[in-house]
């Protein structure tokens, strides 16, 4: 089959592919994109732009590069950091969760405190998540269901990103979810990890109540993607009280702020 004959990729496909090629290739041009996939540079502009701002991609001129992999710790070094203030966290968020209700848990070191604590406590729910960690730390109830994400397997986060998982998430709506954050400031929650921040502005658009589960060390902290706005967030789940700029703030906006003791 010939490139006129063969049939118009959807936009998620495209999608993929660009992806596909950044993996093969340090940059892709919009000319050569347009003509592969015969549709318009706008178009491919507009594939690029989201893809940009969900953090899977950098623009460059003319077309897109792959993403500069910066030193950002992995999950099991996170994980092995401050660990008595993300446990208080997780414990506290766990409590937040009613019998019977369905969540979304996003991959992290804190929100994997979430997950222990409600397998611990035999939290009756049902958990839609991109971790296979919290996966695994959920499956060792037997009250509760478990539901992951299809996507491509980033080894450093044991997580699964990309649009298979945004598409998923987005077929379901749940109760509540829990997300982590890099860093959070007066404009919002922000993510580091690439791929991340879609991911969980998809949560925080398919639940009715949205957490952020955040160590007060990431207070004032932005990282490369921002993922929503402070009025996305129904509450912040943390281990201090926030400095007086955010908490002003958080306050503007209706955000909830609920202390781990």
């Amino acid at each position: 089959m010939d490139l006129e004959t063969r049939p118009k990729l959807r936009k998620h496909e495209r999608r993929e592919q660009i992806l596909l090629e950044l993996r093969l290739r340090p940059h892709v041009r919009i000319s050569e994109l347009s003509e592969r996939f015969r549709v318009s540079t706008e178009t491919v502009r507009r594939d690029l732009g989201k893809l940009s701002e969900d953090g899977l991609l950098d623009r460059a001129h003319g077309g897109a590069s792959a993403l500069a992999l910066g030193r950002y710790p992995t999950l099991d070094e996170r994980a092995s950091a401050r660990l008595e203030e993300r446990e208080r966290i997780g414990r506290r968020a766990a409590y937040l969760v009613q019998p019977g209700e369905t969540l979304m848990i996003d991959s992290g070191s804190t929100t994997l405190q979430l997950a222990r604590f409600l397998a611990f406590d035999q939290t009756p729910c049902t958990v839609v998540t991109n971790s296979l960690p919290v996966a695994m730390a959920l499956g060792q109830s037997e009250t509760v269901e478990v539901i992951v994400c299809p996507g491509d397997y980033l080894a450093s986060e044991s997580a699964v990103i990309g649009t298979d998982v945004i598409e998923f998430l987005g077929r379901h709506s749940v109760d509540r979810c829990f997300i982590g954050a890099s860093g959070l400031w007066s404009g919002g929650p922000s993510e580091t990890v690439r791929g991340f921040a879609a991911i969980k502005r998809m949560m925080l658009r398919q639940s009715a109540v949205s957490h952020l589960l955040i160590d007060g060390k990431k207070f004032g902290r932005k990282g490369l993607a921002l993922v929503g706005q402070l009025a996305d967030l129904t509450s912040i789940v943390c281990d201090r009280v926030p400095p007086e700029d955010l908490a002003r703030s958080l306050i503007e906006a209706d955000v909830e702020v609920v202390l781990a003791r």
